[in-house]
């Protein structure tokens, strides 16, 4: 069905928590099947850092270890395309995507959660770029070279990019890569509106006027948003719904049609967050290979299929092309 999702966990639930899993085929929620199953046209795979689990005593010294981590993901990953090269192949460019689903395959799109992998160094977004990686989330749950990301903290909310995170923004621009404001702080959101001069993706987001977290985007930062031209990925997290525990297909489907009303039909897209969390005791759509039950749902609430196409993928393959 042509799905895009803009963010998944999985290669760190593979390695980190797994070992170097297989993406054939895993006990977790993406895999090359069931991306098949759904049709997808491409997953964006996050190359994600839990700072503290690296090595280091200091905060920059686990980012570089997290730093050396990021390429070994990137390196698995392009293992596992070569293995899989008759079923996956990884994109590099928008114009790529066509390509390989005229080949009978499912895209690949690599992207870095944590900046503060870089560390300072601007010549490392450059390496990342070479490696393949198009996206990178700026922040995670931690204060980083390039600013601070969501908190219940009203002062730590306000916190914009830094020196060095502005140059980081402007970069990305020159480079042609996707520039991420999920997890940051609302200040850094605000500070990436400003300054970017490409459409700007929260890739894992949802409405903070539907679920009071932080996480999410306020109707004025979800107006702003569409009238730059970027993107909002839905977030399959319960606590980003609206129930804690539980991922209903009724809280999706009423955060899409938000999204639209106040940010318009090109705002939402999917970013299903999958193998990034856990402990719910109830998921309607336990994978990607059931992305089929959330399309149905927002047929059935009123949207067309001109709608529910932009949903899927169309809104995020615009902003990477406009990139």
């Amino acid at each position: 069905m042509n799905l895009i999702d803009l963010h998944c966990d999985t290669l760190w639930k593979l390695m980190d928590l797994g070992g170097e899993g297989d993406l054939l085929e895993n006990d977790g929620s993406v895999s090359i099947r069931k991306l098949e199953e759904e049709g997808a046209l491409a997953q964006f795979f996050a190359c994600f850092v839990y700072r503290d689990a690296m090595e280091g005593n200091t905060p920059e010294e686990q980012y570089e270890a997290g730093y050396r981590h990021v390429l070994d993901m990137i390196d698995h990953m392009s293992r596992q395309a070569e293995r899989y090269s008759g079923r996956l192949e990884l994109a590099k460019k928008p114009e790529d995507i066509e390509i390989i689903q005229k080949k009978g395959k499912t895209g690949a799109v690599l992207t870095v959660e944590e900046g503060g992998v870089l560390n300072g160094s601007l010549a490392r977004l450059d390496e990342l770029y070479r490696r393949g990686v198009r996206l990178i989330t700026l922040l995670w749950n931690y204060e980083n070279c390039i600013g601070a990301p969501g908190s219940r903290v009203p002062s730590n909310m306000e916190k914009g990019l830094t020196p060095f995170g502005i140059r980081v923004v402007e970069r990305m621009n020159e480079l042609g890569m996707i520039v991420d404001v999920s997890h940051a702080a609302d200040g850094v959101f605000w500070d990436v509106i400003k300054r970017s001069r490409r459409p700007v993706a929260a890739t894992h987001s949802n409405c903070r006027a539907l679920a009071d977290h932080p996480r999410n985007l306020t109707d004025e930062m979800l107006r702003a948003l569409g009238e730059q031209g970027g993107v909002a990925g839905l977030n399959f997290y319960g606590p980003f719904l609206g129930t804690p525990e539980e991922s209903r297909l009724e809280e999706m489907t009423a955060h899409v049609l938000h999204m639209i009303e106040t940010g318009g039909e090109d705002l939402p897209a999917i970013g299903t967050d999958f193998d990034g969390f856990d402990g719910l005791k109830r998921m309607d759509i336990p994978d990607t290979g059931h992305m089929d039950r959330l399309r149905e749902a927002l047929k059935k609430a009123g949207l067309s299929e001109r709608q529910l196409d932009k949903v899927w993928y169309k809104n995020a393959l615009r902003v990477w092309k406009e990139r």
